[in-house]
Formats: structure tokens, C-alpha cells, sequence
């Protein structure tokens, strides 16, 4: 009561806070004068003493009064737009680090020119991390006519540039870029084999847009980049098969955890089919032999009874493409783990991909909080407050809009089934359409969007529809939905980045109509009479009452409610909401309040009847925060596994850089191998014992495997006062000749690059091996709470123990590589030449997935690939190599049977010569 009455009084802390930087652009506005006198060339010389002022040591939020203001005179200059006050609140937040909640249609873009510029002045790079590819290269172009005459460089990321060109774009002062890209950029660059390749630079300072559909709706899942296994098409194929003909009673599943399991008739239905088919060995499905077909018979299930075509995926192009079910959007190139995109593929008849393996992988989470500062904004971030704290330390400050809002927000309308509720939206479109009110339709699914678009065309009811199917034309059909009568249709409008402007957008209607008229008078007067028409349009619609917004849905969570709503009501616009419910809607039917209300409404409706209830609203929010909770436990968890490996993540990718950094890294390949022969002798030698109680046939087995040395272990135990650390010493001796006898054969150059391409080959082949493993043990590791133990404190352990083990085996390897290989000096000539600095990185495949499960690890696919070209072939004495090139001479086999074969094929070596091997 108190803490109410006192809100009324003083203001939320929110509002105290806004007041409080009001000072600051009180400042900023002083400078405005100033700097409006200047010509082009003084103000774009602005940017040089600003630099100069730092380097000075001058602090940017000692800058920032007048570099706010130069920004703002120069958006004025090239894109004839002045920064409004409120705008100057939200760019001064986003320099602090803090997420700037602003309402649709307040110019969002625009404010992060003011942060964007002040934080570049440093010269360390500033990145703006869009949703898709269309927004990063709109508002790099954009945008970057006010960067461009304040004297900087501005780069754009987008799929399939060369690593050149995206050297050259991290190298501006300002890089826009989707999330994915950045997190796969860096991904790739830690898979790399020199410093020369990498593209990023370190991180300095991010602004996310929409940032609560990138940091909190997609960083449910992580990113990860895998390389093929083999493929197991005919096994998906008749698992599916066998799928398909199980009935309800064979299975049970659950909605709300979105899991599927065989009940006990289920179990021994698929055990006589598949042993009729010849898919397990035995008749026993759970047989350790059997666990394979077991996961793929779990994940047939899934595909055929959780997964819904139109809903979760769409057939497109004779592939299955995932669907974003926060956004709607086609998610290209990423695919389901453990199977389960094959077991789909299986499901539709589509050609089936295969499997990946996890060869690097990073949370969203974990990528950006590696920022030193990060901001960022969005329309609707206030539900998700104490996430974006808990997770990213990231304050979440709501900036006042330009001009009040007008948009009414009425209650829900209840309707018994879907059929009474859709027959009743149809009934109120057409009525809006006649009156000439622009009606924007949102919908959760793509089925719904189309059942819809059903109904409106027996209606026969003109309109568009904005789902993934239509995905390249979204941002014109968008820009169109608020002229007259226009009725859209939208599965969820999160992240689509332009504005409905009432009466219609000139920039894409100049774009659509005038495509094929050149510049001149002709044009001029075109766009002039097109200028015209919206005006006179957005009058009407504007008594029309402004955009109507229609929701056919509750959404899982009240922010993309909140997205949707906010489209209507735009800088002081008049407008609506309103969403229609019916007990059939996923919301309520897994997560609602059921029972005794589902009773209720069955027993008072009549078909359909509404009800409109505050009290209806309430129940539905309290579902939706239900779910928000749920899902936030989830995205933490998902922080909590990947911190673990994130803490062995920056340990393998610093020691690669160092790798790289360093002239020489013999010091290190020199304590690989002490450390290795001190746990060889004390392995057989225990501390402790007498000789006559040591192993000597294994330390004489271990010696000759791992070091390719046959010392006379018998006589030295035959001396008196013999110990451990004299035949550590003696091992050491003999293996440092040896070494020292195969340096001797190169130059301290080549010996160089021979060493460091072997430690970075054998770190990437032993983390990827490491990643899978982890995968296994999370998948695994809930089990332990059966025995009282908190899975993620066991998973720490395990996970260390783990890491422990991948050191000791990195360095075994590199002393075993080392001591085992012999050189031989071959004309360059004699192998096919690589570019120095050239990629030499596999194919492997990018994709953004479910966290919850785990990759099908199975492929031999090595990291390390080829070797650089400057370096000479290190070559393992077996087996022998008979075969001959077309010339005649002997073909030599490299160090790798993952590198390039020198007979020139192009191929893997194990792929051509080295397959009898």
C-alpha cells in the first residue's frame, strides 16, 4: 500500500532514473547552436579531435554531451531526421550498458547512431547485432550515411562473404551483423591455424537490437558447427516405417515437457517388428547391442507424433527447414540433433541428410558476455527484467515516447472451439475492412495462419499473409499493412524490423512501383504524386481509428503478445488491440487453468457466444507467466552446463592462440614429453616400491608405443640404488638425442611450423573428441538425482575429471606424434602448394539447435586438417608406401591421414593412398 502511494507521489524507480538523464540532454541540447554553425568539413572534422581528446585521456562520458550532439546535426544533414529528446534518454542508456526499452515506431535505429559513434571513437570496433541478414545490411546502408560524413568506416556481415571481406568488415569502425554470424565467426576463427586467418578482432563494445528475441527467445539453444558422420538412411527409414504404425495406446506422451515414451504393449509391439525387419540383434529391444536403434526408434517417435508439418517445420525445396516458434521464420541451414532432423526427413520422404558431429559450440549466452559492454533495445523487455540481469548484468530502463500513446487495449474476447473463435474474427474483419481500418492479424503457427486464411476466403475477405512460407517478400508486405482496408495476416511479428505506418510506406512503394523508371522529372513527379496519396490515405485511416491489431492467440509468453500490440498506436497514432481465445488454444490446453474452468465455459457457452472478462485475462497471464518461469529455468540450466564447458572452452582456445602468438614452441613440446615419460615410469614404477616390485614388461611395452625407444631397462634395474627418477632421466636423455637428431634435418623454421601445426592438430582432435563426450554425460547426468546428488554439481566433477584426462592425453599425443614420425625433405614441387595464410579448415556444417539434446558423435573427422604449405611431410614409418605417381616417384604419406595426399588428387590422403593403410 505504502510502496503503491508512494509510486503516485515520486514517480517508479524507472521514472526517477529518466528524469535524472533529462540533465544530461539538458547538456546536449546547449551544444546544439554550436554545432548547427559548423559547415560539412568542421563538422566531420568533429570525429579527428574527439579521437585526439581521448587519446589525451579525456573519458567518453565526458564527450558524450557533444558527440551526442554532432550525431544528431549530422542526421539532420544526410537522413533529414533530428534525434527527439527521448531519443537522446535512450542513447545514453545504451552507452551505460543498459538494454533501452522503447515502443514500436519511436526510431530505435536511430538512437544507436548516438552510442554507436561515441563508443568508435576509440578505434576498437563497435558491432550492431541485428535478427536477420535484410536488417544488417538496411540499416548498414542506412545508417551509415551519418557514420560515412562523420569520417568512418562502416562494415556489413552477411552469409557466404569470403574471409577477406569479413576481415575487412570487423576491421571497420562500425560492423552490423546478425547474431549468428558473429557467434559462427568466432567459432571458425578458433578452428583456424594461424593468426593471419582469423577475422574478428578482440571484442569491445555490442548494441543488440531486438535483443530480447536474441538473448533471451533464441539463446534458448547454442550454436554449433559439426562436421557429417556416415550416413543411415535405410535404418532411419525402417525405423519410421515401423513408427508409423503405432497406435495411441502404444505411447504416452507429454505436451508440456515435450517428451514421448513406448508404454509396456508399445514396447513389445516394436520389438516384433524390428526383429521381423532385421533391425536388432536378439529379440530383446534394450540389449546393450540394441542401444542405437533404441535412440533412433525414440527419435522416430518424436517426428512422427510430437512434431507437427506447418507447425514446428515446413517441406520446402525437398528439405525440411526448421521453424522459429517465437518468430515464424525459416531457420536455413539449421537442423536438429541426435537424429531427430533425420527422423523427420524419414517422416516427409525427403532425401535424409546425415548425422553431425559437434566440433565447436558456444551458448549465446556465454558469446555476448564476453563483451567487455554490452546494450541493447527492444520494444518489450520489462517481463524478462530480472533475466537480462541475472544473466548479462544488463539494467532494463523503459524510455517515455515522443508523443503519448492513443492506442486502446480492450479485454479478451472467450469463445468456446476454435471454429466459433475464428468465425467470429472473420465476422469482425469484415466489418473493419468496410469502414476502411487497416487490421493486422497475428497468429502463433503457420497452420493457424492458413486455417485462417481458409476461413477469410470463404468469407471472401481480401488479404495478405506473413508467415515463413513468404519470407523474402515479409518486409514489403509489412510496410503496406497499415493502408486502407488492408487486412495482414502475421505468424508473430518479433523482430521484422519495419514499421506499419499509416496510409501506407513511401520508400517501399517508390521501390515496387517505380522500378523500372529511371532518375529524372519522370520519377520526380511520380514519387511527388505517390507522397500525395498516402497522405490523403493515412488521413483516412486515421478516422478510420488507426491500425486494428488482432491476436487469434495467446503466445507462450507476454512480451511477443506485447510485440504484436505494439505495432498499432505508433508516435501517437490512434489504434486498437484486441485478441480472440478459445479453449482449443495450446496455451490454455496445456498450460492453462483447466478443470473446473474448462468445465465452466463447456457448460454456460452457447456456440458461439463470447465472454469478455477481466477476470479471464488475469487466469490467461497467470498461464503465461507459468510458462515464462519454465522456460527461463530452462534457458538458465542451458548457462549453467555451458559455463562448465565455457571455462574449458577459453582454456583450449587461449592455448591455441598462444600456440599461434608464440616464435617457437618448443619449450612446451619439451614439457609435453617430460611430463609424459614421468607418468609412463610412475604408472609402472609407483611411488613407493622397490624395483623387483616394478612392471617392467609394460614400462618396456609403453616406452616402445609412446617414445619408439628400446632402452636397456633390464641392466639399469640391475644397478644398485636405482630409482625412479634415474630411469626418468635416462628416458629423458635418450629421447631429447633423438629429437635433437630430427631437428637437425630441417631448418629451425620448418621444425617451427612442424611443431605448432601438430600441437594445434592434436588439441582440435582431442576437444572434439571431449565435446562429444560432454554431450553424452548431460544427456545422462539428471539420472544422478535418483541417488539424492545435484546433477549440475556432479556434472562440474565429472566434467573436471574429463578435462584432466583431455590434457594428459593432448600431451601424450604430440610427444607420441613427435617421437614416432620421420622426416623427409621432398622437392616443393613434388605437393600440390597451398597459398601461405590459405584456409585449410574441413567442411563442416553450421546450425543453431535444440540444447536439451544431444549430436550423434560417430564421424573420424579431424579439425586439424591439411598442413600448411611451407612445412615439410612428416611421415609415420608404417605403413609402407608401394604405390607410385604417374611420373614414377614414390608417394610419401603425411603426418595426417586427414591431410592432403601429395599425389596431387586433391583428396584426403586417406581418401585415396592412404586407404590401404
Amino acid at each position: 500500500m505504502l510502496a503503491t502511494v508512494a509510486k503516485r507521489i515520486f514517480g517508479s524507480a524507472n521514472d526517477r532514473y529518466v528524469a535524472k538523464l533529462g540533465r544530461t540532454v539538458e547538456t546536449i541540447n546547449g551544444f546544439e547552436p554550436t554545432i548547427a554553425a559548423m559547415t560539412d568539413e568542421e563538422l566531420r572534422g568533429q570525429t579527428e579531435l574527439f579521437r585526439q581528446r581521448l587519446a589525451d585521456g579525456t573519458k567518453l562520458d565526458d564527450l558524450l554531451p557533444e558527440a551526442f550532439a554532432t550525431v544528431r546535426e549530422a542526421a539532420k544533414r544526410t537522413l533529414g531526421q533530428r534525434h527527439y529528446d527521448v531519443q537522446m534518454i535512450g542513447g545514453i542508456a545504451l552507452h551505460r550498458g543498459e538494454i533501452a526499452e522503447m515502443r514500436t515506431g519511436e526510431g530505435k535505429t536511430l538512437v544507436a547512431t548516438l552510442s554507436v559513434y561515441l563508443n568508435a571513437l576509440a578505434g576498437k570496433g563497435v558491432h550492431v547485432v541485428t535478427v536477420n541478414d535484410y536488417l544488417a545490411k538496411r540499416d548498414a546502408e542506412w545508417m551509415g550515411q551519418v557514420y560515412k560524413f562523420l569520417g568512418m568506416t562502416v562494415g556489413v556481415i552477411v552469409p557466404n562473404l569470403t574471409d577477406p571481406e569479413r576481415r575487412e568488415a570487423y576491421l571497420a569502425d562500425i560492423t552490423y551483423a546478425t547474431n549468428n554470424e558473429l557467434g559462427f565467426d568466432y567459432l571458425r576463427d578458433n578452428m583456424k591455424f594461424s593468426r593471419e586467418q582469423m577475422v574478428q578482432r578482440p571484442f569491445h563494445y555490442a548494441i543488440v537490437d531486438e535483443v530480447d528475441s536474441i538473448l533471451i527467445d533464441e539463446a534458448r539453444t547454442p550454436l554449433i558447427i559439426s562436421g557429417p558422420t556416415d550416413d543411415k538412411s535405410e535404418l532411419y527409414m525402417g525405423v519410421d516405417a515401423i513408427v508409423k504404425q503405432f497406435v495411441e495406446g502404444d505411447y504416452e506422451k507429454d505436451e508440456k515437457q515435450k517428451s514421448i515414451v513406448l508404454t509396456e504393449d508399445g514396447t513389445e509391439k516394436a520389438e516384433r517388428m524390428l526383429e521381423a525387419a532385421g533391425l536388432i540383434e536378439g529379440t530383446n529391444l534394450y540389449d546393450i547391442a540394441n542401444t542405437q536403434v533404441v535412440h533412433h526408434l525414440n527419435q522416430a517417435l518424436k517426428a512422427n507424433k510430437m512434431f507437427k508439418r506447418d507447425i514446428d517445420y515446413i517441406e520446402k525445396d525437398g528439405k525440411i527447414v526448421i521453424i522459429d516458434e517465437f518468430t515464424g521464420r525459416m531457420m536455413d541451414g539449421r537442423r536438429w540433433s541426435d537424429g531427430l532432423h533425420q527422423a523427420v526427413e524419414a517422416k516427409e520422404g525427403v532425401q535424409i541428410e546425415p548425422e553431425n558431429q559437434t566440433l565447436a559450440s558456444i551458448t549465446f549466452q556465454n558469446y555476448f558476455r564476453m563483451y567487455p559492454k554490452l546494450s541493447g533495445m527492444t520494444g518489450t523487455a520489462a517481463t524478462e527484467a530480472p533475466e537480462f540481469f541475472d544473466i548479462y548484468r544488463m539494467n532494463v530502463v523503459s524510455i517515455p515516447t515522443n508523443v503519448p500513446v492513443q492506442r486502446r487495449d480492450v479485454d479478451d474476447e472467450f469463445y468456446k472451439n476454435i471454429n466459433d473463435k475464428f468465425g467470429a474474427i472473420a465476422k469482425e474483419i469484415r466489418i473493419r475492412q468496410e469502414t476502411g481500418q487497416p487490421v493486422l492479424v497475428g497468429t502463433v503457427s503457420i497452420e493457424k495462419s492458413e486455417m485462417l486464411s481458409e476461413f477469410l476466403e470463404q468469407e471472401k475477405i481480401q488479404h495478405s499473409v506473413l508467415n515463413a512460407r513468404f519470407h523474402e517478400s515479409e518486409a514489403h508486405i509489412v510496410a503496406q499493412a497499415g493502408r486502407i482496408g488492408m487486412v495482414t495476416i502475421a505468424t508473430n511479428m518479433a523482430g521484422r524490423g519495419t514499421d506499419i505506418k499509416l496510409g501506407g510506406n513511401l520508400e517501399f512503394r517508390v521501390e515496387d512501383e517505380l522500378k523500372e523508371v529511371p532518375e529524372g522529372p519522370e520519377r520526380d513527379k511520380a514519387i511527388e504524386r505517390i507522397s500525395a496519396e498516402i497522405e490523403a490515405e493515412k488521413q483516412q485511416v486515421l478516422d478510420a481509428g488507426g491500425l486494428f491489431v488482432l491476436g487469434t492467440e495467446r503466445h507462450e509468453s507476454r512480451r511477443i503478445d506485447n510485440q504484436l500490440r505494439g505495432r498499432s498506436g505508433r508516435q501517437g497514432d490512434p489504434g486498437l488491440s484486441r485478441f480472440y481465445l478459445s479453449l482449443d488454444d495450446d496455451l490454455l490446453r496445456i498450460f492453462g487453468p483447466q478443470t473446473a474452468f474448462a468445465r465452466l465455459m463447456n457448460k454456460n457457452l452457447e456456440d458461439g457466444e463470447a465472454i469478455i472478462s477481466p477476470w479471464i485475462s488475469k487466469a490467461i497471464e497467470t498461464a503465461q507467466k507459468k510458462v515464462e518461469a519454465r522456460n527461463y529455468d530452462i534457458r538458465k540450466q542451458v548457462v549453467e552446463f555451458d559455463d562448465v564447458m565455457n571455462d574449458q572452452r577459453k582454456v583450449i582456445y587461449e592455448q591455441r592462440a598462444e600456440i599461434m602468438d608464440a616464435d617457437h614452441v618448443s619449450d612446451v613440446v619439451e614439457d609435453f614429453r617430460v611430463e609424459t615419460i614421468v607418468g609412463l615410469v610412475m604408472a609402472s614404477c609407483p611411488e613407493g616400491t622397490y624395483p623387483e616390485q616394478w612392471d617392467v614388461d609394460s614400462l618396456k611395452e609403453n616406452v616402445g608405443e609412446v617414445l619408439d625407444l628400446d632402452p636397456p631397462l633390464d641392466s639399469w634395474l640391475q644397478e644398485e640404488a636405482v630409482e625412479q627418477t634415474i630411469v626418468i632421466e635416462r628416458l629423458q636423455q635418450l629421447a631429447d638425442d633423438k629429437m635433437a637428431a630430427k631437428k637437425g634435418a630441417l631448418t629451425a623454421d620448418q621444425w617451427v611450423q612442424v611443431e605448432k601445426n601438430l600441437l594445434i592438430q592434436t588439441l582440435d582432435h582431442h576437444w572434439k573428441e571431449h565435446l562429444a563426450t560432454l554431450d553424452a554425460l548431460r544427456q545422462v547426468i539428471h539420472l544422478r538425482s535418483y541417488a539424492q546428488k545435484k546433477p549440475i554439481d556432479e556434472y562440474k566433477q565429472e566434467a573436471f575429471l574429463l578435462f584432466e584426462r583431455l590434457l594428459v592425453a593432448i600431451r601424450e599425443d604430440v610427444t607420441r606424434a613427435l617421437m614416432r614420425a620421420y622426416v623427409e625433405i621432398q622437392e616443393p614441387a613434388d605437393i600440390p602448394m597451398m597459398p601461405i595464410g590459405a584456409s585449410v579448415l574441413p567442411d563442416f556444417i553450421t546450425h543453431h539447435i535444440d540444447p536439451l539434446s544431444g549430436d550423434d558423435d560417430t564421424a573420424d573427422f579431424d579439425a586439424g586438417g591439411a598442413l600448411l604449405s611451407n612445412m615439410p611431410p612428416l611421415q609415420a614409418p608404417r605403413p609402407p608406401m608401394p604405390e607410385q605417381a604417374a611420373d614414377g616417384e614414390t608417394i610419401v604419406a603425411p603426418a595426417s591421414r586427414n591431410a592432403l595426399c601429395p599425389c596431387g588428387s586433391g583428396r584426403k590422403y586417406k581418401h585415396c593412398h592412404g586407404q590401404a593403410g
